[in-house]
């Protein structure tokens, strides 16, 4: 896998800063649709980081008027016509767009997946697929002119792509019913209100700064605790009280880390910032 930092993208910027990966959208003229490179390079360079543990934060940040204006038209080229499988019939064409749809859900999922957190820093329109990304994320910020769009109800299909699985739990039901139904869109102050973001700052590059600054304090915590934190609280959305706690018995018997606690006490007497061990990249295959 090509290093995230060091690989020439269509779509992304991708820049490393004391620990805190700053991903940003960079198709500004194009609103930072989602076109096909997209769904195959936001998976690649989280998953590079992830599995590098290049960083021990990620801010996802975005250029331009607007966060994102959801899935590129490009994608939708063919709908309902164009040239099929001889041998297939709308079976086996409904099996393999279920294959399709996974991927670019996983596209998403691989944020919730990731070892360490990542902060959304939001400037403009998020719509459609962008509310699908950001709600992927652990925590987001707005600027004051943001507003969020389940735009999917405008152009005759419904939002499939993580919006509703993960909205439902982060915000009242009665409000993702309302902005699926209609298609309308909700100011940050209200996001800010009913508590899809946390905060709401003045402008683009203020929400961006205090994204950076909220990652860089993420960083400078115990990664292990940090990702065992996003460990149990993923677990906990999913399960009952009861499996979470077991749950979390399970990891701490594991991962409880001794010398990362003794590490910070020892750095407050001595009036220094503690030094933690870095997570350790993961093998995949053989």
């Amino acid at each position: 896998m090509a290093n995230a930092f060091e690989t020439a993208w269509t779509c992304f910027e991708v820049t490393l800063e004391g620990r805190v990966a700053h991903i940003r959208l960079s198709r500004p003229d194009a609103f930072n649709s989602m076109n096909r490179a997209f769904w195959n390079e936001l998976p690649a360079i989280v998953g590079d980081i992830d599995d590098n543990a290049r960083a021990r934060a990620i801010v996802i940040s975005s250029t331009g008027r607007h966060f994102c204006a959801g899935m590129d038209l490009e994608n939708f080229a063919g709908v309902g016509g164009g040239a099929e499988p001889a041998k297939a019939d709308r079976w086996t064409l409904a099996e393999a767009s279920r294959g399709h749809l996974r991927s670019l859900q996983d596209a998403f999922s691989c944020l919730d997946r990731a070892r360490m957190p990542v902060i959304a820093a939001i400037q403009g329109g998020c719509v459609g697929g962008g509310v699908d990304l950001t709600s992927a994320c652990d925590i987001r910020y707005a600027s004051a002119d943001a507003f969020f769009c389940i735009q999917e109800i405008n152009i005759g299909m419904t939002a499939d792509a993580g919006t509703f699985p993960r909205l439902c739990k982060l915000i009242p039901q009665g409000w993702v019913r309302e902005l699926a139904y209609t298609g309308r869109r909700l100011p940050a102050q209200t996001a800010l209100q009913i508590g899809l973001v946390n905060a709401v700052l003045p402008d683009h590059d203020a929400v961006v700064a205090h994204a950076l600054a909220t990652a860089a304090e993420i960083a400078s915590k115990a990664p292990l605790a940090v990702a065992g934190s996003k460990v149990m609280i993923n677990y906990a959305r999913e399960h009952d009280t009861e499996s979470a706690l077991d749950y979390i018995g399970v990891w701490q018997t594991g991962m409880f880390a001794g010398p990362h606690m003794a590490e910070t006490f020892q750095a407050k007497r001595e009036g220094r910032e503690p030094v933690f061990p870095d997570l350790v990249p993961i093998r995949r295959g053989m």
